[in-house]
């Protein structure tokens, strides 16, 4: 069995609009309001030329799209990958607008990205991509319009050079301009481990709600990356029994328990995926195999449609909590539904991230600088507030929890929608 990522054809702004229609649906919302949200506000396709080490120019193309600003200016990060579309930044880019809402900050949703494998790149050659990109798209950037963020195969030190090339322009330093930077630019405590932290304290949560001892309640993360490798440290701290992990390259599996430690001083040490890590009672798995494994919690943390129509029948986890963007087809949606197993949507589960961009934001406009302890404290109060709310609407209405998430958000942004009126 292939131990890459699962593959399969789904236009995810396809799923973005099954999902909204869903919600809506079940709102009895207007066509007007479902039309306004149907659609992003601004799409901007840049080309990027980049000279090359060896003196060749290349061209990628980048996207930048804000979906709706009703409710604040529009947030969202940026992605490096080869298989960024206009398709794909659009429907991140609604998402962005869905999560912002049902955890109540007061942000719109916006997306970026750049079509290009930065695995091939020097340093110095991602550097001159990002400073062009970040100028193709400054017409329609700003701290008080759109803020980008880290997000796949991009992170803080990416952000910086977008903030320095974005103050350059301006004569200043706006740091505000951008947030996942560094912390000696205007970066805030916490935000690294903010969308694994926030999926954590939710996690916590629905295994107290559901009677389930930490101890003995497993775990399984498909997706190694930032958010699924701090996701599986914290949860092990938290006290549940990580048995899985994997990356692009296959997983691990280790029936009393992964040692995260030793795999994350492995990579640390060896800057090797994980499939060149071995230990006694450890066996390697595929990405498919792993999402087949008898555990309690199914964390999916790499990249979108992981779970499909054909694999979600051999899903075995009782609770599945997204920690990647769209990880889950409607299709699979529904069969899991079927048999009876708990999802807890990206828009809500995977929020912590922005969260505590917010946080970043708000200390950068005010030029304060909050204790980690602080970040944490808001961050868990928040991301608690709007479970709690989620899962109190899903029984209300008995409908499920990303039904719920969704109903919370459409209703949010639409009464700004309304309230504001349609210029002219």
């Amino acid at each position: 069995m292939m131990s890459g990522q699962i593959v399969e054809e789904y236009n995810p702004f396809q799923t973005v609009l099954e999902q909204l229609e869903a919600a809506a649906e079940l709102m009895g919302l207007e066509d007007s309001y479902r039309e306004v949200l149907a659609q992003p506000e601004r799409a901007l396709i840049v080309s990027v030329p980049v000279e090359m080490d060896n003196g060749s120019i290349k061209v990628f193309t980048g996207y930048r799209v804000q979906h709706n600003s009703a409710r604040g200016p529009c947030k969202g990060g940026i992605r490096y990958h080869p298989g960024v579309t206009l398709d794909e930044v659009k429907a991140m880019a609604a998402l962005m607008t869905w999560k912002c809402a049902v955890v109540d900050i007061p942000y719109g949703g916006a997306k970026g990205g750049v079509q290009c494998d930065p695995a091939f790149f020097s340093l110095q050659e991602l550097r001159r991509l990002t400073r062009r990109y970040t100028a193709m798209i400054m017409p329609i950037i700003g701290p008080q319009r759109d803020i980008p963020a880290p997000d796949v195969n991009t992170n803080a030190e990416i952000m910086g050079w977008i903030m320095d090339t974005y103050s350059m322009f301006q004569g200043y330093t706006v740091p505000e301009v951008v947030t996942g930077k560094p912390i000696s630019i205007g970066g805030s405590l916490g935000r690294r481990e903010a969308t694994g932290r926030g999926l954590t304290n939710i996690t916590e949560r629905l295994a107290k709600d559901n009677g389930l001892s930490l101890a003995e309640t497993t775990v399984a993360v498909q997706g190694y990356g930032n958010v699924g490798s701090v996701a599986a440290g914290l949860l092990a701290e938290a006290g549940f029994k990580v048995m899985a992990v994997s990356d692009i390259s296959g997983g691990l599996y280790a029936p009393e328990g992964l040692d995260l430690e030793a795999i994350n001083r492995f990579l640390a040490n060896e800057n090797q995926s994980l499939c060149g890590y071995n230990a006694a009672g450890v066996e390697h798995l595929s990405n498919e195999e792993l999402l087949r494994l008898p555990v309690d919690v199914l964390v999916p943390a790499a990249l979108g449609n992981q779970i499909t129509e054909s694999n979600a029948p051999l899903v075995r986890a009782r609770y599945i909590v997204e920690g990647a963007n769209g990880p889950i087809t409607p299709a699979a949606d529904r069969i899991l539904l079927d048999k009876g197993s708990l999802v807890v949507p990206d828009i809500l589960a995977n929020a912590g991230g922005v969260v505590v961009s917010y946080f970043e934001w708000v200390q950068n406009l005010q030029a304060l600088l909050w204790d980690e302890d602080e970040v944490n404290r808001m961050l868990h109060k928040i991301i608690i507030r709007a479970y709690e709310a989620v899962v109190d609407r899903a029984h209300q209405d008995r409908i499920s929890l990303r039904e719920s998430a969704y109903v919370i958000a459409l209703d949010k942004v639409v009464t700004a929608v309304k309230v504001r009126g349609i210029f002219p």
